[in-house]
């Protein structure tokens, strides 16, 4: 069973996001995604400045199984990229939701927040996988 911090909203794409102290949404992957895909090999960081919506496609992992696509769990500016990745991109196999973090959002309307899973509803979400 993978672990899921109750702090975090969750995605169907298996996206996790939460709320920094400066307001911004920092996100990541979940343990059940990282183990699904492997061992981390390198990625493709999102393009800092750019403005995304919910859902919409914000780089790519690719691990010693696959390629993946990684989307935005809300809407807003993409205003950081975890650096450390770029050498380090296994931390996203250590630390799903400490270092392994990938981007952060300035939002465009919090409300969205609203619209994604708590950690009960996406284990439920897992279980049936």
């Amino acid at each position: 069973m993978s672990v899921l911090p109750n702090h975090l909203k969750y995605a169907q794409t298996h996206e996790w996001v939460y709320i920094d102290e400066r307001g911004l949404a920092v996100v990541g992957i979940t343990d059940f995604a990282q183990e699904s895909l492997g061992e981390m090999m390198s990625i493709t960081p999102p393009q800092l400045g750019n403005d995304v919506s919910a859902e919409e496609e914000v780089m790519s992992l690719e691990s010693v199984k696959s390629a993946t696509e990684i989307y935005a769990p809300v809407s807003g500016e993409i205003v950081e990229f975890n650096e450390a990745l770029e050498d380090e991109p296994e931390l996203i196999n250590d630390e799903p939701y400490d270092g392994g973090w990938l981007f952060k959002i300035a939002l465009h309307d919090a409300a969205e927040l609203d619209d994604l899973m708590s950690d009960a509803e996406y284990q439920e979400l897992i279980d049936q996988s």
